[in-house]
């Protein structure tokens, strides 16, 4: 098994009997959602499907996974969503087969998906390797796997003396505390089980990594060994154990 990650997406490929390209985390529908609160933006669906095929053209795969959250609205469809969706779909079909994990922003995302699409909510095996949104407990088979998932949004932020600052998408990899998720396996002794925490591919969507682990939000990220996470910028630029880093505390 093989990870490119393209930092132009953000997006990974992980190659190994296939070409898969990992996408996660859309939000299709978000300004919608964003008006209602005040803020207003004229839709950036177009740019964001633009961009996504761009994305698939660029990197060549053989199927795309999508870990979910491709629209945004809870706990229905908004107006723009369903004029929006069939379009979106039928553009990335006509590129490329994919195969979806619904995220917990999915909801009534299945009308617009064929029944050969749709994967388990609570993950599935993609050519040796575990794939799920990340807001509910995993499958069981994933265990002794490596789990690639969104949901969790992670931005790598860094202040240094002189009040420069960087804000960039990231990812998060970490070892996963299997007693404590409920998943101990006798595949936990040869095979220890790795999470890998993608980026949203969303421009606007970003939590900072420091408080993913802080203040954890999901059964995963609740588990996650936080002393052995390490931070692994959109391009693949390694940064290092997150341990290392000192957040400003007056944050």
């Amino acid at each position: 098994m093989n990870l490119e990650f393209f930092g132009d997406g953000p997006a990974l490929v992980v190659e190994g009997e296939q070409r898969l390209l990992i996408v996660t985390d859309l939000h299709f529908g978000i300004e919608a959602d964003l008006s209602a609160h005040g803020l207003h933006f004229r839709s950036r669906s177009s740019e964001r499907l633009e961009h996504l095929l761009k994305t698939i053209d660029s990197t060549d795969p053989d199927l795309l996974i999508l870990l979910g959250d491709i629209k945004h609205s809870i706990p229905s469809l908004n107006r723009q969503e369903y004029y929006e969706m069939p379009e979106i779909f039928n553009a990335i079909r006509s590129r490329i087969p994919i195969r979806v994990f619904p995220g917990n922003h999915d909801i009534g995302i299945e009308r617009y998906l064929i029944d050969a699409e749709i994967q388990p909510r609570n993950g599935a095996i993609v050519d040796g390797v575990g794939y799920l949104h990340g807001h509910m407990r995993p499958s069981p088979h994933l265990a002794g796997h490596l789990m690639i998932v969104g949901h969790h949004h992670p931005l790598f932020l860094l202040n240094d003396e002189v009040g420069c600052s960087l804000q960039t998408p990231a990812y998060l990899r970490a070892g996963l505390d299997m007693e404590r998720l409920g998943m101990v396996t006798t595949y936990e002794e040869t095979s220890p089980t790795r999470v890998l925490f993608m980026p949203s591919f969303n421009e606007i969507a970003g939590y900072d990594i420091h408080q993913i682990i802080k203040n954890p939000f999901s059964p995963l990220s609740r588990c996650m060994k936080s002393a052995e996470a390490e931070i692994i910028l959109a391009d693949g630029t390694y940064i290092g154990p997150v341990r290392s880093l000192h957040p400003d505390e007056t944050d």
